[in-house]
């Protein structure tokens, strides 16, 4: 982890970055440089910026690596990501895909427990997966108590899955999608099972897109 003071409510950019593959065939003294010049940059980015890596190689074909990245603001992620792209193997990726959000409190949580916010914790999981998302023009029909009741089936079914820790943050006017959820786990089997139970709430079947 790189970065060490985040406040609870500030800006997230999932990055996700694909390498030339050209570079694979530089010579070990050459790709070796390049992967600690990387490092560098991302450790001068200052304790204000948190930065975790994610290694995607083998796994998909339009990425390789995933930055989850936390920050005061907006300008904050644009510098440090302008850094970490002309520095050492930074200069051999391209952007396959970015998603921004503001962490911000949830209307429906009242008082996120171990689960909800977590990765802000400082504590790394192995696993992160990331899920954007948009709310359809229906939900924003109900009413606040209609809302408030799905939410809380969705709630409770996370809490059956302790071993699944997520970040929400809001995108609206950001980005395309409303919502980017992050979670962090040592089990996939156990977030699969997560995402199952949750598929047959009302709340993930009828309201998002």
């Amino acid at each position: 982890m790189v970065g060490e003071q985040v406040n609870e409510q500030g800006f997230v950019q999932v990055l996700a970055l694909r390498l030339d593959p050209a570079w694979r065939r530089l010579t070990d003294d050459v790709r070796e440089r390049d992967l600690a010049e990387f490092a560098r940059a991302a450790g001068s980015a200052g304790r204000d910026v948190l930065t975790e890596t994610y290694s995607l190689v083998g796994l998909r074909s339009d990425a390789d690596l995933v930055l989850m990245r936390m920050a005061p603001s907006l300008e904050r992620l644009e510098e440090t990501a302008a850094l970490l792209l002309r520095s050492g193997v930074g200069r051999w990726m391209s952007v396959a895909r970015s998603f921004v959000g503001l962490v911000r409190p949830s209307r429906y949580v009242r008082k996120p427990g171990a689960q909800e916010q977590a990765i802000t914790s400082g504590e790394r999981a192995a696993y992160l997966v990331v899920y954007p998302f948009t709310k359809t023009h229906d939900w924003y029909r109900l009413s606040k108590d209609a809302r408030q009741g799905m939410m809380n089936e969705h709630i409770r079914i996370g809490h059956e899955f302790p071993q699944v820790r997520q970040l929400l943050a809001s995108s609206t006017g950001l980005d395309d999608q409303e919502f980017i959820v992050a979670y962090e786990t040592e089990d996939l089997a156990a977030f699969q099972d997560l995402v199952i139970a949750l598929r047959e709430s009302v709340e993930s079947t009828t309201f998002r897109l």
